[in-house]
């Protein structure tokens, strides 16, 4: 039997006998590092950014057309054409639940009636005692000029008065405040101004009567949100505070 001898000539053809390793395979193979797969499972189509299945049960691309779970987008974002869940015009509710979920019920009109009753007498009474010192004899009761001074004044009330947070004093004794239709927060100033300059003005130009009994019945007849015409232009809803 023959024995190596390290120290004699290396065998023929060159190098160091291998002792059991296996000489590299020809014309392919898998890589040496690289990962086999024992059981032959064929790559997902398209590669991995496909959408297949990945090493511990996920997706390599998450969900087809690149969402994530539940129709997010591939970070977790909602959709580009959708607003968060519970958010914006998808988020809305009907009557009665509140237009945006968390916002209370649509305020009833009883009392949206009574709370503009009680603003409009509330700024007239001052408006006369304010005209009426200057009124000519002819015309002791100022009735005209207190007019014009109360639609400036209802201007000047109304704004300031929603802008703060939503209430008027006629609001606030029938339990209903002014929200903005989005999110049901506090009007911004220029939808609060908006709201009172829309309800105002035309009176002002032209019939308040008129004016004020179509801006009126535009809410009655308005669906889903009861939206008189100064709400449509301002983008608020009136809901309860109970």
């Amino acid at each position: 039997m023959s024995t190596y001898d390290p120290s004699g000539p290396e065998p023929e053809g060159g190098g160091k006998p291998s002792f059991g390793k296996q000489p590299p395979q020809q014309g392919g193979g898998t890589p040496e590092g690289a990962p086999s797969d024992p059981y032959g499972t064929p790559p997902p189509p398209g590669g991995p950014g496909a959408g297949g299945p990945g090493a511990y049960g996920g997706t390599y691309g998450g969900a087809p057309g690149g969402q994530g779970p539940y129709g997010q987008g591939p970070y977790g974002q909602s959709p580009y054409d959708q607003p968060p869940a519970g958010q914006g015009p998808a988020g809305y509710g009907t009557p009665g639940g509140g237009p945006v979920p968390g916002m209370p019920p649509l305020g009833t009109w009883p009392n949206r009636i009574l709370a503009r009753l009680i603003d409009y007498l509330l700024v007239q009474a001052v408006a006369v005692l304010l005209v009426l010192p200057f009124a000519s004899l002819a015309d002791r009761s100022g009735s005209a000029g207190s007019f014009w001074l109360a639609c400036g004044l209802w201007l000047v009330y109304d704004g300031v008065m929603l802008g703060r947070d939503g209430q008027t004093l006629g609001k606030k004794a029938m339990k209903v405040r002014v929200a903005m239709l989005v999110d049901g927060n506090t009007p911004t100033q220029s939808a609060a101004w908006t709201r009172a300059a829309v309800f105002v003005l035309p009176a002002v130009i032209c019939c308040a009567v008129l004016w004020w009994l179509i801006d009126g019945l535009f809410g009655v007849f308005d669906k889903p949100y009861r939206q008189c015409i100064h709400d449509k232009a301002a983008k608020t809803v009136v809901v309860s505070t109970v």
